[in-house]
């Protein structure tokens, strides 16, 4: 059955990557998540792994393939940010979002590619943000990193789709995670009322877009940016 297919969740320790790797893990999928702290969801392969590492990237391929099986479906969710304003905002606080959000995520689809060229299947499936395409003041180099993901999906999907991978960027708009819970109610009062449907997302939201892109339903969609946003990015 194509539910019992490989699927790899990279920081699936908490929010919307752990929303995914138990979607996944319920939906009858073999799942591992990566993860740098914390755990993970019972019923998926937790491995450690810092995506900023090549070694611990391709440690966690052999473990993962030596459990489960090579990789069929890719999530590459991991991601950090470093939130200040342009001319606060130092050498270390680019470089760091950028190796992660970017480059760490460039290192997890090099190698899950490879053994999905061989066999002749594979959903590369990106996390990115409404931010990337709208733009934040106080996040450039978030929204950098978030933007350039399109670029490659899309350079992805031209370079792959004849071996029957396809490439896709999930885009989520303001999601209640704990990162949200934290934030005044005037904020979120604000987030609010910018957004057509009048409410903030679910991980849900978002996990169950990925489900589908990951489906065999969805072979014939690539290089697609899914907006996952209730409205907040139209048009962008």
């Amino acid at each position: 059955m194509a539910e019992s297919r490989v699927v790899l969740v990279t920081g699936g320790s908490k929010g919307i990557g752990r929303a995914m790797a138990e979607t996944f893990r319920d939906a009858g999928y073999r799942v591992a998540a990566t993860y740098r702290s914390g755990g993970v969801p019972d019923g998926v392969l937790g491995v450690t792994c810092d995506i900023t590492d090549q070694g611990q990237v391709d440690q966690a391929f052999s473990t993962i393939e030596a459990e489960l099986g090579p990789v069929e479906i890719l999530v590459a969710n991991a991601g950090v940010t470093r939130d200040t304003l342009l001319m606060r905002m130092s050498d270390e606080d680019w470089d760091t979002v950028i190796d992660t959000n970017l480059t760490g995520t460039f290192r997890v689809v090099r190698r899950a590619t490879r053994p999905m060229m061989r066999n002749r299947f594979g959903r590369v499936i990106l996390i990115s943000s409404v931010v990337g395409l709208l733009g934040s003041p106080g996040q450039i180099n978030y929204a950098a990193s978030k933007s350039a993901l399109v670029g490659m999906a899309r350079s992805l999907a031209r370079e792959l789709g004849s071996r029957n991978v396809t490439a896709n960027v999930v885009a989520p708009g303001f999601i209640e995670t704990d990162m949200t819970a934290v934030l005044p109610e005037e904020t979120i009062a604000g987030y609010k009322s910018r957004i057509p449907t009048g409410r903030l997302g679910t991980v849900d939201d978002v996990a169950h877009a990925a489900l589908f892109l990951a489906g065999e339903h969805a072979g014939y969609i690539t290089g697609a940016v899914v907006p996952v946003d209730g409205g907040l990015g139209m048009g962008h």
